[in-house]
């Protein structure tokens, strides 16, 4: 069922209402619920799903195994690595129908979710922020903030290429790849050029 401008494999499923940007890639046995948005050049690898009214950005990529729920959104350039976790529910129980109780998570742009990290929902991933894999998100990472572990607790901060952001007496950083410059003040980080 590939579109003019899209991709999706024979084995993959596709609901009523979704939208599907121009070149993005669905990959085999993934299962997107009715109404999700995808944007342009994203890319779910294989047996991703995608819940009902599920919004992705433009160029969001989707490792393998991935359920992203009802009342998740990802922006732009978010990377979701494999195997990771996201839920919806606070207080979930089997007997207990809490359908439409869904709490809202928000991936910011540009923000990494490693491998095998769990994002309790309720919580928003900030702008750039890196989630070390195996990490378990119990509340809101800040813009560009480094987190791992369980619970997850801050350890540093990242530049939007991907690197950890060493800073002088003055707060500023320097990107080693990119040489973007940023600066720490008052708890937070800014690209400043």
């Amino acid at each position: 069922m590939s579109g003019t401008d899209h991709f999706v494999h024979e084995s993959s499923i596709i609901d009523e209402g979704c939208r599907i940007g121009r070149g993005t890639k669905i990959w085999h046995f993934c299962h997107l619920l009715p109404n999700c948005e995808l944007g342009e050049n994203c890319n779910l690898g294989q047996n991703v799903m995608l819940g009902e009214g599920v919004v992705l950005g433009n160029n969001v990529k989707v490792q393998n195994n991935v359920s992203v729920y009802s009342g998740v959104t990802c922006e732009d350039d978010v990377f979701l690595g494999p195997s990771m976790v996201f839920t919806n529910v606070t207080n979930p129980r089997s007997a207990v129908n809490r359908r439409g109780e869904y709490a809202k998570t928000t991936v910011r742009k540009g923000a990494t979710i490693g491998a095998n990290a769990t994002v309790v929902c309720g919580n928003d991933i900030g702008r750039f922020a890196f989630i070390g894999a195996g990490a378990v998100v119990t509340k809101d990472v800040p813009d560009y903030a480094l987190v791992m572990g369980n619970p997850a607790r801050q350890s540093g901060w990242m530049s939007e290429y991907g690197h950890k952001l060493d800073f002088d007496e003055n707060g500023k950083a320097i990107c080693p790849e990119s040489k973007q410059e940023y600066l720490l003040n008052d708890g937070s980080v800014k690209r400043i050029n």
